[in-house]
C-alpha cells in the first residue's frame, strides 16, 4: 500500500450523479406520455434531482482541491464532472420550459426524443460504471452515438414536419424549442462519451 493512497471516491461520485440522470430521463419521459399535467407535477422533482447533481458536482470539486492524488487526471476529474452535470441541466431546462409554455398537449415527438434521451442517459450510466470497474467502455460509448445520430435524424425530420405543418408561430416556437434541447441532451451524453474514452486511452 502507498504512503498516498488515491482518493478513489471520485468514481463513486461520478456513478451516483449517473444515476441521477437516469432517474430524471426517466422521470421525464414517463411524464411525457402521461401528458401535461403530469409534467406539471413532477417539475419540482426533477428541480430537486437536477440540485442533488450540483451538490455531488461541488463535492467532486472541494475533493479534487484537497486531494494529492487523484485516480485519473484532475482536469479529466473536472471536464467529466462538467459534462455529466450538463446532462441533468438540459433535462431540467425542457422541463422547465414545457411547464412554463404550457405545451398542452404534449407531442408524441416530443415523447419519442424524450425516450432516446433516457436510453442515452442509461449507456451513460453504464458507460460510467465500467470505466470504474476498469472494464471496457466501447460498446456504451457506440451506443451513446448511435443515440445521437437517432435523435438528430428525428429532430431533423420534425422540425421541416413542423414549419410544412404548424400555422400558429406560437406554437412552432414552443415545439421548435423543446425538441431542440431533448435532441441537445443527447449531444452532452454524447460529449460525456467522449470525456470517458480519452480517460480510458490515458489509463489503459
Amino acid at each position: 500500500m502507498g504512503l498516498l493512497p488515491k482518493d478513489e471516491k471520485f468514481f463513486d461520485l461520478f456513478f451516483d450523479h449517473s444515476q441521477l440522470i437516469c432517474e430524471a430521463a426517466d422521470l421525464l419521459y414517463k411524464s411525457l406520455a402521461t401528458g401535461y399535467s403530469e409534467m406539471c407535477r413532477i417539475s419540482p422533482e426533477i428541480k430537486a434531482i437536477e440540485k442533488r447533481g450540483d451538490e455531488i458536482v461541488h463535492d467532486i470539486f472541494r475533493r479534487l482541491e484537497a486531494t494529492f492524488l487523484t485516480p485519473i487526471d484532475p482536469e479529466d476529474i473536472q471536464a467529466l464532472a462538467t459534462a455529466l452535470d450538463n446532462v441533468l441541466d438540459h433535462i431540467e431546462d425542457v422541463t422547465f420550459r414545457i411547464v412554463a409554455y404550457r405545451l398542452d398537449p404534449i407531442p408524441e415527438a416530443a415523447v419519442r426524443l424524450a425516450e432516446i434521451v433516457k436510453r442515452s442517459c442509461e449507456a451513460v450510466s453504464a458507460a460510467v460504471q465500467a470505466l470504474q470497474r476498469k472494464q471496457s467502455i466501447a460498446e456504451d460509448s457506440i451506443e451513446i452515438n448511435r443515440l445521437e445520430n437517432e435523435a438528430d435524424t428525428l429532430e431533423r425530420m420534425l422540425m421541416a414536419d413542423l414549419f410544412r405543418t404548424e400555422l400558429d408561430p406560437i406554437t412552432l416556437i414552443k415545439q421548435k424549442e423543446v425538441y431542440e434541447i431533448l435532441e441537445q441532451t443527447t449531444d452532452r451524453c454524447e460529449d460525456v462519451a467522449d470525456v470517458l474514452q480519452g480517460v480510458a486511452v490515458k489509463n489503459s
